[in-house]
């Protein structure tokens, strides 16, 4: 097999025949290979934690964070972005999630999307992305050029550049300041890196946004403490995290949250700070929304 072929494209010679296996045995070689990816992802924890504090800086300077992609990588993008305001209580704006061909790229293959840099540079131009915000680039190749094209944008604004591949030998890693490459190998269907390389950058980016979160006081404890209350299960998820972490009954919960206008943060600080809503808001406001800040100021 030639050197030059990428890792991602390559034959696995643990999956041949995969297509005269039984069912049994054929999920038994998915799940082995699939077992792999938490081995690969944990050696970039470094560099996974260089790119955690850098996003956290962004966000605390006042920018925001992209994440770029097209087909599986785009769609991994817009799921991970779209789940953190209901999760962490912040705007959605502060992570926001472009994918090649747009909206309809969601549910339908939109052909040739990926194969632009041109267009991956005027998506970054038209989000008026500046120094203080964040570009995450994914591609499982590390040579999609729609994604290069809006790493180039990126820099090219001053952006922080951060790229996550399954490739490091990639253009890729030549176009961000901090790499993570995950070494997921061959896939179990050769090509088809919507499993391994795809398994592995949805692990990737759940540590991004939930650690860059933790680290900006948006989580109190290992509670999510600052969950969007939009319906009736996680209005009761907000009160028993809001019982466990203050030691409060459910009545005196419920009407501290009634009281802090049903911002869960807001009502820990009122229920471990003894305070009223209005003080319990202005500490937070200091805080910049940390929470466990706001609660160790002395005033």
């Amino acid at each position: 097999m030639s050197k030059t072929i990428r890792q991602t494209e390559q034959r696995n010679p643990r999956t041949r025949g995969i297509d005269r296996m039984s069912t049994r045995a054929m999920l038994r070689a998915l799940n082995r290979e699939d077992a792999t990816v938490s081995g690969a992802v944990a050696r970039e924890l470094p560099s996974i934690a260089r790119a955690v504090d850098a996003l956290a800086r962004s966000i605390e300077s006042g920018g925001r964070v992209f994440y770029c992609g097209a087909g599986t990588s785009g769609r991994l993008a817009v799921l991970d972005a779209a789940e953190i305001p209901p999760t962490f209580g912040v705007s959605p704006t502060k992570f926001q999630a472009i994918i090649a061909g747009g909206r309809r790229a969601l549910t339908n293959a939109v052909e040739g999307a990926e194969d632009s840099a041109s267009r991956g540079a005027r998506d970054i131009s038209t989000r008026h992305v500046t120094k203080r915000d964040a570009v995450v680039g994914l591609t499982a190749s590390g040579s999609t050029p729609y994604v290069l094209g809006a790493m180039a944008q990126a820099r090219k604004a001053g952006a922080l550049t951060i790229g996550i591949t399954s490739n490091r030998r990639s253009p890729l890693a030549h176009a961000v300041k901090i790499l993570i490459a995950p070494n997921t190998g061959p896939e179990a269907i050769t090509g088809s890196t919507r499993l391994k390389a795809g398994t592995a950058q949805k692990l990737v980016l759940n540590m991004l946004s939930t650690s860059t979160m933790v680290r900006l006081g948006r989580v109190y404890d290992n509670w999510m403490i600052g969950v969007a209350l939009t319906n009736k299960k996680l209005k009761q998820r907000g009160l028993r995290i809001l019982e466990q972490a203050t030691g409060a009954t459910v009545s005196e919960a419920a009407r501290a949250l009634r009281q802090a206008g049903h911002d869960p943060c807001v009502a820990l600080i009122m229920l471990k700070r003894n305070q009223s809503a209005p003080e319990a808001r202005q500490r937070l406001r200091q805080a910049h929304g940390n929470v466990r800040k706001a609660l160790n100021q002395s005033n």
